[in-house]
């Protein structure tokens, strides 16, 4: 893998990228690399520029190419263990595949399951995957979803496959589609949001901003319950939050969200059922330039939601006999 492979050794080490590693950007090298370390040290020593490749600073988003000569300063790794998922547990993200070939893996990941460990997390998904397969050469998460999302997640098995679907995602080559229960009776047909969005410094909340990165997202209705709606979401790009802040900033924020929605929505959603963001990654659609492989994969909706909709169609129809 390197030069330098003690990840106990607390000095300065100097590694050099292998061929089969370039591709992957910075940060998630160096939390494989620096494993036991929190994420947010990982990105503070990226940031201050302690760490450095071929002798310059780079930002997390950085790509290593083979050859480069990264210098990690000196980390301490040796602190509290890595806690084992249950067994129970990596059965159950097993159970969840929807698709898996020998280059990737998608799933239908649980709501309230973070995509990795850190910030007071033991373990998510990579983890997890990781602990169930420990021979498995590669694994790699290809993108995110937040916690309380459900739904298709893609894991890379090779790096070849990684770097493609990176490109793909960065080239809006994968079409994305949500199911998401927003509030009120959404107006007219399909509407196209286009707020940038921004981070708000030291903060996990995001906002609109006019100065921040361009975001975009299409909301099609899909079915009407009187007070709230069922919504196909298309994520036309890849933000932090969009779809949450982009269903908010129109004012009709979506169902079970404590951070960008509407409390007292929330209490009379709950009292139908839902206790959890309504918020599910439905669909993936993608083809892999060079091979032309297709994928079409789609995740179901858990059963507790498809009940929260069949409490609301009742309240629907009870409401128009009335």
């Amino acid at each position: 893998m390197s030069k330098s492979t003690d990840p106990h050794r607390a000095a300065v080490r100097q590694v050099v990228v292998e061929h089969d590693q370039a591709g992957q950007r910075i940060d998630n090298f160096l939390l494989r690399c620096l494993k036991g370390v929190p994420r947010s040290y990982v990105y503070r020593i990226l940031r201050s520029g302690e760490v450095r490749v071929n002798k310059g600073r780079v930002k997390p988003a950085y790509r290593l190419a083979a050859d480069d000569r990264i210098r990690i300063p000196p980390v301490r790794t040796g602190g509290r263990a890595p806690v084992a998922a249950p067994s129970t547990l990596c059965d159950r993200l097993e159970a969840s595949i929807l698709l898996e070939d020998d280059d990737l893996i998608a799933l239908d990941k649980p709501s309230g399951l973070a995509v990795h460990g850190g910030s007071g997390v033991d373990y998510g998904v990579i983890e997890i995957l990781r602990q169930a397969r420990p021979h498995a050469p590669l694994l790699e998460l290809v993108h995110r979803l937040d916690r309380g999302t459900s739904g298709c997640l893609l894991l890379a098995k090779s790096r070849s496959m990684l770097n493609a679907l990176h490109r793909l995602l960065h080239d809006d080559g994968i079409d994305k589609h949500y199911l998401a229960l927003v509030q009120g009776s959404w107006a007219g047909g399909e509407r196209r949001v286009t707020a940038a969005l921004e981070r708000l410094p030291g903060h996990s909340r995001v906002t609109t901003d006019a100065h921040g990165k361009l975001a975009a997202s299409l909301f099609t209705p899909v079915a009407r319950f009187g007070n709230s709606s069922l919504m196909d979401v298309a994520a036309l790009s890849g933000r932090t939050h969009q779809l949450r802040v982009h269903a908010a900033h129109v004012g009709q924020p979506i169902a079970g969200d404590d951070r960008y929605g509407d409390h007292g929505f929330n209490r009379e959603m709950r009292a139908r059922g839902l206790r959890r963001l309504f918020l599910h990654a439905s669909r993936l659609e993608f083809r892999i330039p060079g091979s032309g492989q297709r994928y079409g994969i789609e995740a179901p909706l858990e059963a507790r939601l498809q009940q929260v909709l069949e409490n609301l169609e009742l309240s629907s129809a009870v409401a128009r006999e009335l």
